[in-house]
């Protein structure tokens, strides 16, 4: 699934191809979205938002296309109206006389006024978002005692708790922490937790800025240099079970939490 940092970089795309154009056509495949297909074409694009792992597309009128990625949907940018040649089944088209923006495969569409955006049943509960909340804010979250007595590595995948994070940021928030994924913030000494709130901020937006890199940029970049593919030198922990640690060289762990696979160091990352 698609993580924040990644929805972030699809929103810039979008942003660039529609923002501040008309629409000549807005098109819905979903029966219960299709009025608003006339309502929206001609609009203006006024901003392309991202919360967490959610996107919603403002226009003038006040209306938004809100869209979660999910497991399969995807983005596409193109000259107007030119589609891929794809086996995925096409859920959203926005045209104007410059750019197509397509979502591909995507079943959770909707378009909200400000009300509805403001009490939306998943939007509504988010946490900060771990691109835009700055670091005061997230350490304010990881402290909050609502939170004390849950373990991290499953903490960190509630988007009502922090809104973004997925199972590779997790690992990678978790290792550079320097915490174990069974301690519960409770557990953790007030330093520990700024640790995690900057480690948060730090590895999300490296993560936005380098096309999913959390790894040392140094070390990832010596590695591609050795010839190692990017699956091989992009993280630290993640996909990683049985490799040597980066840092200390410990074979790196695999364990499940939350039902989804989580990688760390039993050395770095000492329970």
């Amino acid at each position: 699934m698609p993580e924040g940092p990644e929805i972030r970089r699809a929103a810039d795309r979008i942003e660039r191809a529609i923002k501040d154009q008309s629409t000549q056509e807005v098109w819905f495949a979903f029966e219960h979205l299709k009025p608003f297909g006339p309502a929206l074409s001609g609009s203006l694009v006024t901003g392309v938002e991202t919360r967490g792992k959610a996107m919603l597309i403002h226009f003038h009128n006040e209306l938004s296309i809100y869209s979660h990625n999910q497991l399969y949907g995807r983005w596409q940018v193109r000259q107007p109206h030119s589609y891929p040649k794809t086996n995925r089944q096409l859920r959203l088209a926005i045209h104007n006389a410059q750019k197509s923006a397509l979502l591909y495969s995507a079943s959770d569409i909707d378009v909200l006024n400000p009300a509805q955006v403001a009490t939306h049943p998943f939007l509504s509960r988010l946490g900060p978002d771990i691109l835009s909340a700055p670091t005061t804010e997230l350490f304010l979250q990881v402290s909050d005692k609502r939170f004390a007595r849950r373990q991290l590595g499953a903490l960190l995948l509630d988007q009502g708790f922090l809104a973004g994070v997925g199972n590779y940021l997790r690992s990678e928030i978790l290792f550079i922490s320097g915490l174990h994924p069974k301690k519960r913030p409770i557990d953790c000494l007030a330093d520990q937790l700024i640790t995690l709130a900057e480690s948060t901020h730090r590895v999300a937006w490296q993560s936005y800025r380098h096309n999913g890199v959390t790894c040392d940029l140094k070390v990832a970049r010596q590695l591609k240099l050795e010839g190692l593919n990017r699956s091989q030198y992009r993280h630290w922990v993640f996909m990683r079970t049985g490799r040597p640690c980066r840092q200390c060289g410990t074979p790196i762990a695999s364990t499940r939490i939350a039902s989804r696979r989580l990688n760390y160091c039993p050395v770095c990352q000492p329970l």
